[in-house]
């Protein structure tokens, strides 16, 4: 099997990504049309929701990026039987809807929760409401953020070459010498783009907000353009807070696209024979069942409820397993689509040696963050009945604004962009003889040009295209 030319590669990208610019063009063109025709007064407060938004936005960076190196540093010290299990636990907060945590810690800790009512029975009165307001926001999104932050940095963390951990070794390295000496100049470069992805993700949160934000003290941008559609229908205030975060996103996605890739392909973590001492080793048990906690107590919450006795009426409705057909068709197609689109963005831009070119093949990664999905959906709605279709007929239109903005958890620009990024870190050079560790056995081969696609690339894609796949589907259901 041979890769297309080069040119033709380039082409498609550009093709493709130019594609996804007109569309949302097009999406936002129609509801600025109808806003026109509106006579609604728009009174939204702007700068204080993008206050709002930014704020806790960058306190949720800044509290996940704490929270899963601490995590990864114990992970990627301690060695016991069940760990790989726990790694993919906390793996799973990629897949994770934010709606379900939110649930989890309103059971938890909410007027009616477990926290409350063991505290009423102990201490004969609550504990209060903490789980709104921005505490509880921030909570949530660090317990989704934080355990995603944490599997990518392990990643980082596991790759760091053994030889380099002997010496530190034969030097006596305390735990803190080798955070700073070994692991931190392999982290300093993934830290940056990791912290624009969950800024973006933190920024255009959307249930988590709805659910927990307690008030319009707290709303979000994204929460404000669905009260603009959902209760006052103004169209001209939902355009304009759909712009306004449509240029702060911008200017995040053009620093985030030139920075690193983030890695996506995720292994088993090698053997170690480094032991810290018994204070770091108990810190990290600490760290370790803390975090466990607090990302399991959630969803064993809604596990609970969910296994209730009403589970039995839900099964037994056809609507349930009409929606569930609905949900897996409409996921499974948007994940397909999505995963062929990447395919194409991350085959142009590992193509191109221009840097700016590859950052512009870059930004279709972050379109799904920098469009709010309200608009994306109200923008498709007005289009279908301005062309007169059938609702039945309108069903590609729910597959097309799910599928055509690859999302950033999916990759840094790109899951298989940044994959293919470190077997082809610059043009026609990389394309002639290859790149690090695999140019020279290539050359030894002779599989040059598009030939090196199945004993070079084709080995990469299959983890990143493994998380990829179901990512893309639950990110259709939402």
């Amino acid at each position: 099997m041979t890769l297309p030319p080069r040119p033709l590669r380039i082409a498609t990208a550009c093709l493709l990504a130019l594609a996804i610019a007109g569309l949302i063009a097009l999406v936002l063109w129609s509801i600025l049309a109808a806003a026109t025709d509106a006579a609604v007064t728009s009174r939204i407060d702007i700068p204080h929701l993008l206050r709002m938004t930014s704020i806790q936005a960058g306190l949720t960076t800044v509290l996940s990026l704490l929270v899963g190196t601490a995590l990864a540093w114990s992970l990627n010290r301690l060695r016991f039987p069940g760990r790989d299990l726990l790694v993919a636990f906390f793996a799973s907060a990629i897949v994770t809807p934010g709606m379900v945590v939110a649930f989890g810690l309103l059971a938890i800790w909410g007027r009616n929760g477990w926290i409350n009512r063991a505290a009423e029975a102990v201490l004969g009165f609550p504990l209060g409401n903490p789980a709104y307001g921005l505490g509880g926001i921030l909570f949530a999104h660090v317990i989704l953020d934080g355990a995603f932050a944490a599997r990518i940095i392990l990643a980082r963390l596991d790759a760091i070459p053994a030889a380099r951990l002997k010496t530190g070794q034969s030097l006596a390295l305390s735990a803190w010498q080798r955070f700073t000496l070994i692991d931190w100049p392999a982290l300093r470069g993934t830290l940056p783009g990791l912290g624009a992805i969950i800024f973006l993700l933190a920024f255009t949160s959307f249930p988590i907000v709805l659910l927990l934000g307690g008030g319009p003290a707290n709303q979000t941008l994204e929460v404000a353009i669905y009260a603009a559609v959902r209760q006052d229908f103004d169209l001209a205030g939902a355009v304009r807070l759909a712009l306004t975060q449509v240029a702060v996103c911008s200017v995040v996605i053009l620093a985030a696209s030139a920075l690193a890739p983030v890695p996506t392909a995720f292994g088993p973590s090698p053997a170690t024979t480094w032991r810290d001492e018994l204070a770091s080793r108990l810190l990290q048990w600490l760290v370790l069942a803390i975090a466990t906690l607090c990302f399991g107590l959630p969803l064993l919450s809604v596990l609970m409820d969910g296994l209730g006795a009403g589970l039995g009426s839900l099964l037994a409705q056809p609507s349930f397993w009409w929606s569930l057909l609905t949900s897996l068709l409409i996921g499974s197609a948007s994940a397909l689509l999505t995963l062929l689109l990447a395919l194409a963005l991350a085959l142009g831009r590992g193509a191109t040696g221009s840097p700016p070119l590859r950052t512009l093949l870059g930004i279709p990664a972050y379109a799904y963050l920098a469009v709010p999905a309200v608009v994306l959906s109200l923008g498709f709605f007005l289009l279908v009945r301005d062309l007169g279709l059938a609702p039945a007929a309108a069903a590609p239109a729910v597959v097309i604004p799910r599928s055509h903005c690859p999302h950033p958890r999916q990759a840094h620009p790109l899951a298989w962009a940044g994959r293919l990024a470190a077997v082809l870190p610059r043009g026609t050079a990389a394309d002639r003889q290859g790149s690090g560790r695999h140019a020279r056995p290539r050359f030894l081969l002779f599989a040059g040009g598009s030939g090196r696609h199945r004993p070079i690339w084709h080995p990469g894609f299959p983890n990143p295209a493994a998380a990829d796949v179901p990512l893309a589907r639950r990110l259709s259901q939402q």
